[in-house]
């Protein structure tokens, strides 16, 4: 059974850092392309980054370019999403998605950036 579980989300202030984790199970991590979204109330979802299989490319939302990394440490089947200089607009649900070839979808974690 695929299964995608995030951690890390939380209140911060504006300028401030998070790290979103994600822990994927029952399926090759390491063969697949892992994405982060996210989704504000009043929005349409948002692709953030993806990062193609293991050591492939990256690629970034221009709204978060310079400030998100994805990345991901293969012996733990973890995917995560380091976030910095954050904003009020980075505030939203981020999920974890298992992109290609195995797709599902993580559970979510809240992200709040206010001061």
């Amino acid at each position: 059974q695929v299964q995608l579980v995030e951690s890390g989300g939380g209140l911060v202030q504006p300028g401030g850092s998070l790290r979103l984790s994600c822990v994927g199970s029952g399926f090759n991590f390491n063969r697949n392309t892992m994405s982060w979204y996210r989704h504000a109330p009043g929005k349409e979802r948002e692709l953030v980054a993806f990062e193609i299989r293991a050591g492939g490319s990256t690629n970034y939302a221009d709204s978060v370019k310079g400030r998100f990394t994805i990345s991901r440490d293969n012996a733990k089947n973890t995917v995560y999403l380091q976030m910095n200089s954050l904003k009020p607009e980075d505030t939203a649900m981020y999920y974890c998605k298992a992109t290609w070839p195995i797709q599902s979808w993580g559970q979510g974690t809240q992200v709040t950036v206010s001061s």
